[in-house]
């Protein structure tokens, strides 16, 4: 009996779309799910060279929920490059500004640290204004928990 490696060819992907509601679900379960699904690591044919995951749409992305006291304690931290140029904001204050990035952030780092993770996160699709899709032209299934 031979064995056979299966390799994933990225070239005839079928991507599937996924949609979830973050409204009330906590911030790190939330990204974990969605990390898993834009990697492909759900799929048979998981490749952990190629880029073969499945495109995810969050409604809701600013009504995540955190536990405990993050929503004043929890910081995020930008950079502009300059001397002194170091900008610190808790998870409140981003909220009320970029709520978007809150759950772009807790993906992007589960994430591997290569030149895939643009590319993962490239099919990361998040609405923030109301439960309405603007791609359900792409039928999309609901997304399983604990995958």
């Amino acid at each position: 009996m031979q064995k056979t490696t299966l390799r994933q060819n990225v070239k005839d992907a079928d991507r599937q779309w996924f949609v979830i509601d973050a409204e009330g679900k906590t911030l790190g379960q939330i990204a974990t799910d969605i990390a898993v699904v834009l990697r492909g690591k759900h799929r048979v044919d998981f490749t952990p060279h190629a880029d073969g995951g499945d495109h995810v749409i969050v409604l809701n992305a600013d009504k995540v929920g955190v536990t405990g006291d993050k929503e004043n304690r929890k910081l995020y931290y930008r950079h502009s490059g300059y001397l002194g140029n170091l900008k610190v904001q808790a998870l409140g204050d981003v909220r009320s500004k970029t709520p978007e990035r809150i759950l772009e952030q807790a993906v992007s780092g589960m994430l591997p640290k290569n030149k895939l993770r643009k590319c993962y996160l490239r099919r990361l699709h998040l609405v923030v204004n109301g439960a309405e899709n603007p791609h359900a032209a792409q039928k999309p299934q609901p997304l399983p928990t604990n995958i």
